[in-house]
């Protein structure tokens, strides 16, 4: 397949396509969740219109599309492959309560066959097989068959396959429906099929039709108000339709890899090692740039997404010494990626001062903890020559890795320079053992971010509302929403504010919050345009679609925000608002932890 198409243009096609069906373009959430707050990034389409798929009304209503920014941090590790992102961009389109199986799987049809001018006899697709709890869907099999679709090409797999959620134990669920694009390479076997690995066939789109609601006690029922959800990731489209082997020969990339070959000298597509440290780079420098550029872009820190971030820009400025790239380089190569995005996402520009200066101190802070690294490794090492073993152990090699952050590539070099080798296997059974408990954590915070619309976590939602309006009025106008994070037991809230607060200033805060709660005041909702909440004067850290619709929380005449939701119907039922900690999350930006008891 040859179709030409750029990020861009299948970026305006995509939501052109859907306006003409009557959607409404809304503007992409920040990467830092708002209505998902224990997920650490937003990572898919979805995420941001949890609230409504749940029931909330959206202010834009019933038919939504729109470009999402997303990142997916799993396995950073795996990125230098030629396909893993952490990065990307998903296109999607949502009926709330609205069209159905039928409509969603014809507009899909229409898009990939009229504006993508994919051949129809390239496309396969599956659906749900059925199984004891819910039945078959011969519902999409049918409506797949009505556009030309022969049952030879459609595939029914199972619930493993073919069905989405619920995100916790119970909630809105369904049976999806994918669509794949044959590459024309030979078939691995007789069970070759799509959702197959051997990379036959190409995943392009996926439609979920979310009409089952998963019960307490385990069965499914059918929901009144059922939602689709779709999602087609940009980077991947256009691979495939340009015909290219990888993400990475895209013009989403090329720039960005062009300037690394002039700052290393080296050429990309000679050698593997070489192409794994320049995809590493690419990306991350990518990836980076988009969390730093953010309206609530943050620095990097140790803790949530700051550590990512941190571990991102460190794993960049160590493949690029790879690449012999000497000096600061950062920077050079943020100015390709900004160049390349400054329309779709104008905040990038916005925020570019803040984008450069925490690169430029990350590259240097991270220089720094290489020289400590070789000091720690010098202290070890008279131990170690006294040792009959020539051997440095895994755990230790992990040690420096984990504890200084020093590459184990480094730890290497040392060892060798001073006869010893390393316990690789030791090393790689440390590490994964490291990345089980991270996905694990991972996981449950996936889980929870979007199962988790509780009592308590509403409670919490809205005392975050309510504290902000409280350390704005306390220390000042500057103070602006960074980050919050939110279980069932606590909340997190990070904001602006150059220094430490005075015990007499949380103690202010901590009081006017509980004034509030003890006013007894009705939390109300109002639809309108961004510019009108400003006008309003409403808190609003985001930018919009001039015109379009966003829902505006007052919480009686306290505080008026910005925000999807959800939130108690009145402060009564709050409890007493107590801070438990404050101090620093990085340079220039506070943290507070807070709980209702």
């Amino acid at each position: 397949m040859k179709n030409q198409l750029t990020a861009n243009q299948l970026r305006q096609k995509y939501i052109d396509f859907f306006v003409s069906k009557d959607h409404v373009q809304i503007s992409g959430a920040s990467l830092i969740p708002e209505n998902d707050p224990t997920v650490l990034f937003t990572t898919a389409g979805m995420h941001p219109l949890v609230p409504y798929i749940l029931g909330s009304d959206h202010p834009s209503g019933k038919r939504l599309t729109n470009y999402q920014k997303c990142i997916r941090t799993g396995d950073i590790e795996a990125v230098g492959d030629p396909h893993h992102l952490t990065f990307f961009e998903m296109l999607g389109n949502w009926s709330l309560g609205d069209y159905f199986k039928k409509e969603a799987i014809a507009f899909s049809y229409e898009f990939l066959t009229k504006v993508l001018e994919i051949d129809p006899s390239q496309l396969s697709v599956t659906v749900f097989e059925g199984d004891d709890l819910v039945p078959r869907d011969e519902i999409a099999s049918s409506a797949w068959m009505s556009h030309g679709i022969p049952q030879e090409r459609i595939y029914f797999l199972p619930r493993e396959d073919n069905w989405w959620g619920p995100a916790g134990e119970t909630g809105p669920c369904g049976p999806d429906s994918e669509m794949f694009i044959d590459t024309g390479r030979k078939a691995c076997g007789d069970d070759c099929r799509p959702g197959c690995s051997c990379g036959k066939y190409f995943e392009i789109w996926n439609d979920v039709f979310m009409g089952y609601k998963k019960n307490a006690d385990g069965t499914y029922s059918e929901m009144e108000r059922k939602c689709v959800d779709t999602g087609m990731g940009i980077e991947r489209t256009i691979a495939i339709l340009q015909g290219k082997k990888s993400v990475y020969e895209t013009e989403i990339f090329t720039p960005v890899i062009a300037g690394i070959e002039k700052l290393s000298g080296k050429t990309y597509g000679n050698d593997e090692e070489t192409d794994i440290s320049i995809r590493i780079l690419a990306d991350h420098v990518r990836t980076s740039v988009f969390i730093l550029g953010d309206p609530k872009g943050m620095a990097p820190s140790n803790v949530g997404q700051g550590y990512i971030l941190r571990r991102l820009i460190r794993r960049a400025v160590r493949h690029g010494h790879k690449l012999g790239i000497e000096g600061s380089f950062l920077g050079e190569l943020a100015t390709i990626v900004l160049g390349l995005y400054a329309q779709p996402y104008p905040e990038l520009e916005e925020n570019k001062e803040f984008i450069f200066k925490e690169l430029a101190a990350e590259e240097t802070k991270f220089s720094e903890t290489l020289q400590k690294g070789e000091r720690e490794f010098e202290k070890m090492l008279p131990n170690l020559l006294k040792g009959t073993s020539r051997q440095l152990s895994g755990r230790t090699a992990f040690k420096l890795y984990d504890t200084y952050g020093f590459p184990v590539e480094l730890t290497r070099e040392l060892a060798n320079e001073h006869g010893f080798s390393v316990d690789e296997e030791g090393f790689k059974a440390a590490f994964e053992k490291h990345q089980e408990i991270s996905r694990s954590g991972a996981e449950h915070q996936f889980k929870g971010g979007l199962a988790d619309h509780s009592d308590k976590t509403t409670a919490l939602h809205t005392a975050t509302h309510m504290l902000h309006k409280a350390l704005r009025t306390v220390l000042g106008e500057h103070v602006g929403q960074k980050g919050s994070n939110i279980t069932v037991d606590r909340l997190r809230f990070d904001f602006t504010h150059p220094s430490p607060m005075s015990k007499e200033e949380i103690q202010q805060v901590e009081d006017m919050v509980n004034e509030q709660i003890a006013r007894n005041l009705p939390i109300t909702v109002e639809s309108m345009t961004l510019e009108q909440a400003k006008e309003a004067g409403a808190i609003a850290f985001f930018e919009s679609k001039y015109g379009e619709q966003v829902k505006v929380y007052s919480i009686g005449d306290y505080s008026k925000e910005v925000c999807g939701g959800p939130h108690v119907e009145n402060t009564s039922s709050m409890g007493h608002f107590k801070i438990l900690k404050e101090q620093s999350s990085s340079a220039g930006i506070r943290r507070i932890k807070a709980i209702l008891e």
